[in-house]
């Protein structure tokens, strides 16, 4: 049994990678720090190989699908955000998220998935956000990001029941995690975060069973289900408020 991790090197991405291996899978590490990846290599269980790449380049997706096709799981979990008013952030960053969180995941779900229907056989886990279903004022362009993954991934799910295949996929929707982001994100939210340890556990067990929606701790749970019944200008100010830029 073999699985694929991209954004390996830290947070959800290491330790999903880390609780993989406890099952008994063997390991494509990818991100783009390479001294990161042989660190967490050295926390494998079982086989791994380190892959240092940068997938916001669709070219880099292509390569890394056609060197490792034969794979059981793959997780698209690298990504990235930023905090400002959407007229004040960087364009260029905006562009960079957009091409990490969205062009890299479409394009390798869309790869292995072929791949695995072929097969009738494969898992395929995305990891999205509790942002995915509200607007994100101070975080506008990343919570768009995770907007198109929920529903590709929604789609998909109803496209491969229709065609009764064996692959399954699912979409991780977290709230706050004490990571990486925060800090590459510039952003403090007013609510505790959970470890990653703790959410890469949750996921991975919720996943092998199969499960579709992953929303790791209770006050997410009932924040999703606000989210469907409030007034969409009442989420947008709550989530305004949820947020802000990191002091100085």
């Amino acid at each position: 049994m073999k699985a694929l991790v991209t954004g390996a090197s830290s947070g959800i991405g290491r330790d999903i990678a880390k609780e993989l291996s406890k099952r008994g899978y063997d390991l494509i590490l990818v991100a783009r720090n390479v001294e990161r990846l042989e660190e967490v290599k050295k926390q494998i269980q079982t086989k791994a190989e380190i892959v240092s790449m940068d997938i916001s380049k669709e070219e880099n997706c292509e390569k890394l699908f056609q060197d490792y096709k034969d794979i059981d799981i793959l997780v698209n979990n690298a990504g990235f955000g930023d905090c400002g008013h959407f007229e004040e952030t960087s364009l260029d960053k905006d562009l960079q998220m957009i091409k990490t969180n969205i062009i890299a995941y479409h394009i390798l779900t869309k790869l292995y998935l072929k791949e695995m229907i072929k097969n009738n056989s494969g898992k395929i886990l995305n990891v999205a956000s509790i942002a995915g279903f509200m607007p994100g004022p101070l975080m506008a362009t990343y919570y768009s990001t995770k907007a198109y993954i929920v529903r590709l991934s929604e789609a998909i799910r109803t496209e491969l029941k229709k065609q009764k295949s064996k692959v399954r996929i699912s979409i991780l929707c977290p709230g706050p995690v004490n990571t990486n982001f925060n800090k590459v994100a510039d952003v403090e939210f007013a609510i505790k975060g959970l470890s990653s340890e703790y959410v890469a556990k949750y996921t991975v067990k919720k996943f092998l069973k199969g499960k579709f929606y992953i929303i790791p701790g209770l006050s997410i749970k009932f924040a999703k289900i606000g989210v469907k019944i409030a007034p969409t200008n009442l989420v947008s100010k709550v989530s305004y408020k949820m947020q802000r830029r990191k002091l100085k």
